[in-house]
This record gives C-alpha cells, sequence and structure tokens, in this order.
C-alpha cells in the first residue's frame, strides 16, 4: 500500500463524495429510469421527475461528465452502465442503493459522533420505520443473491437437517441453504417489523413453505433450539462485544452436539487497520448504531471458547466473504 498520497490524490479523495452525491441524488430522483430506452431534453426529464429545470440540467450535465449519461444535440440518454444498473426493473438493477442514499444522512454526523464516542443520530431504532427498513433489506438481498450460492458452498452439510439463520432479513440465505440440501428445515429469525418483508421474499422466490419465519429480538427472546446449524451473516457488527459474547453463550445452547455456528463478517487484524473496508465499516457502525463495530478474529474466538465452541477455522472464500466457523463439542 503506497503510504504517500501527492497533493492531487489526496484532493481526489476529498472531493470523491461530490460523484456519490451526484449519482446517489439521479438515483433518488429516477433519472434513469426515465430516461431508460429513450432520449429526453433536461426539461422533460425535469418535468417527468418533478424538479427544477435549470437545477435538472445541471445534475443531468454532471452525470455525462461522470460517465452516466452521454448528450447529444441537448437530448440526454443512458450510458451502458446506466441502463444495465440504475434502471427500475432491470436485472441488474442495484436497488440497494436506496440504502446507500440513507446511509449518506447518518455519515454527515461522523464529526460529532467521534467526539462523543457514539451514534448521534436518532435513526438507530427504526422500528416503525419501514421506508429504511425495506431499503436495508433490498440492499442486502440484492447484494447476496447473486453471491450466497458460492458463498457456502465449502459448509459441510452432511449432518444438518435443522439451521437457524439468525438476523436473515430477507432469508437469502436460507434460500440457498435449502436449494443446497433440499431437506433442509431452515428458519429465518428476525425482528417483529422485519418479518412481513421476509415473508414476501420467501413467497416472491418461490420457497413458500420451505422456509420458516420466527419474530423476535435475538438478544432477548427464545429462537428455539435443536439445531445443526446457526449462520450469522452480518450480525456481529451491529452489536457490543459483551452482547456478541453473550449471543455466541445463546447459539451455543440451542445447538445440538457437533452442531455448527458461522460467523460472516469483516474480520479484522489485531491492530484493526485491515482489512481497509472493515475499518471503514466500522465507522458506519459508529455514526448508524448505539453500540456497532467490527471486530478482530481473535474477539470473535474468545466469544467461541467462552461458550464452549471448538473446532475453531477461518475461511475467507467466494466475493471476499470471511467467515469463522466453530462446532459445539460434548
Amino acid at each position: 500500500m503506497n503510504d504517500d498520497l501527492s497533493p492531487g490524490s489526496l484532493r481526489e479523495i476529498v472531493y470523491s463524495f461530490q460523484k456519490s452525491r451526484i449519482i446517489l441524488t439521479a438515483f433518488e430522483l429516477k433519472i434513469f429510469t426515465v430516461l431508460s430506452g429513450s432520449r429526453k431534453s433536461s426539461e422533460d426529464t425535469a418535468l417527468a421527475v418533478q424538479c427544477d429545470i435549470r437545477a435538472t440540467d445541471r445534475l443531468m450535465n454532471a452525470l455525462v461528465a461522470i460517465g452516466l449519461l452521454k448528450k447529444e444535440e441537448k437530448q440526454f440518454s443512458n450510458t451502458v452502465t446506466a441502463e444495465t444498473y440504475l434502471v427500475e426493473g432491470k436485472p441488474g438493477y442495484l436497488g440497494g442503493l436506496h440504502h446507500t442514499s440513507n446511509m449518506w444522512q447518518n455519515w454527515t454526523t461522523l464529526t460529532e459522533a467521534v467526539q462523543k464516542g457514539k451514534s448521534v443520530t436518532r435513526t438507530t431504532n427504526r422500528s416503525n420505520d419501514m421506508k429504511w427498513s425495506e431499503a436495508f433489506i433490498a440492499a442486502m438481498h440484492y447484494r447476496a443473491k447473486n453471491q450466497a450460492a458460492a458463498i457456502i458452498e465449502h459448509i459441510d452439510l452432511s449432518h444438518v437437517k435443522k439451521l437457524l439463520d439468525l438476523g436473515g432479513g430477507s432469508g437469502v440465505y436460507s434460500m440457498a441453504f435449502v436449494t443446497a440440501k433440499p431437506e433442509i428445515k431452515a428458519v429465518v429469525f428476525d425482528l417483529p417489523h422485519i418479518v412481513p418483508i421476509t415473508r414476501d421474499y420467501i413467497d416472491n422466490e418461490g420457497y413458500t413453505g420451505s422456509v420458516e419465519i420466527m419474530p423476535g429480538n435475538y438478544l432477548f427472546d427464545d429462537f428455539g433450539s435443536g439445531y445443526d446449524l446457526i449462520f450469522m451473516s452480518a450480525i456481529v457488527h451491529i452489536n457490543s462485544y459483551n452482547e456478541n459474547l453473550q449471543l455466541i453463550g445463546r447459539c451455543a445452547r440451542a445447538l445440538n452436539q457437533g452442531g455448527q455456528i458461522i460467523i460472516q463478517d469483516q474480520i479484522m487484524n489485531d491492530d484493526r487497520t485491515l482489512p481497509a473496508g472493515g475499518a471503514l465499516f466500522a465507522l458506519n457502525m459508529l455514526v448508524g448504531t448505539d453500540s456497532g463495530d467490527t471486530y478482530t478474529e481473535t474477539e470473535m474466538k474468545e466469544w467461541f471458547k467462552s461458550a464452549g465452541i471448538s473446532d475453531i477455522v477461518r475461511v475467507d472464500g467466494a466475493f471476499e466473504s470471511m467467515q469463522l466457523i466453530g462446532r459445539k463439542r460434548s
């Protein structure tokens, strides 16, 4: 890694937020969807998205400069990239960018969050914010849908009859497990206001009756027992160290002998600087949660060992996934 940035490189990093905001604003306004398969003036586009004409024109010119729109004789159209990934209804549509727009609001509070050592937004409890929840679950689903099968390929399912997908969101991993081994009984456990969203995804993907849904808060509520596998994807970074310590203990008690616990998350080195994405994500947890963080492999192993989980192995797999896997031994 180059540890000596030039002034030009530094400026490029500092100003990179501008391009991000331009893209997110155009995405929120559905400009790419309005332009899909057509050429329109900025005036016609502004009328379609109900925005100011001059301001819309300047936004679209900036999108041309970035490389997401083309402009010929005052008529704008999508580039191939925009048409493929930013138009609603297209197979490659990056619907998860709605969640990225929500994240933007939290990141604007980073300075104050660092000063106070915790999130200063009042968006950490979103139990009644269905729009935020739907955007969040969509982001997780779109990212995992085409990756889950490859990510779980190495997992030993030979003795797995019942699995718990803890905080499973859309149920995307449960669906992948059931596809890999149809006789598995999969249970998605998530918050009560998420469960209707989960049910919609499972029904729409054709897994009705194959995946069970259970509502509750995994920090407090009973999530059953008799599991051969408990899968925790993108869960531990939401909680504090002690919350995870207690949660892994509860998971261990819910496992059958020989059962596995799998933590899938950012796994940091001991000085918390690598992977780089995990170092940045720790700040995302700071600005957006009450006590979330990214954790080191050493810390995760401490949770496992405290709960009597042994045979711990780390697997760095497809799509830069990182997993820590342990078993419950008698």
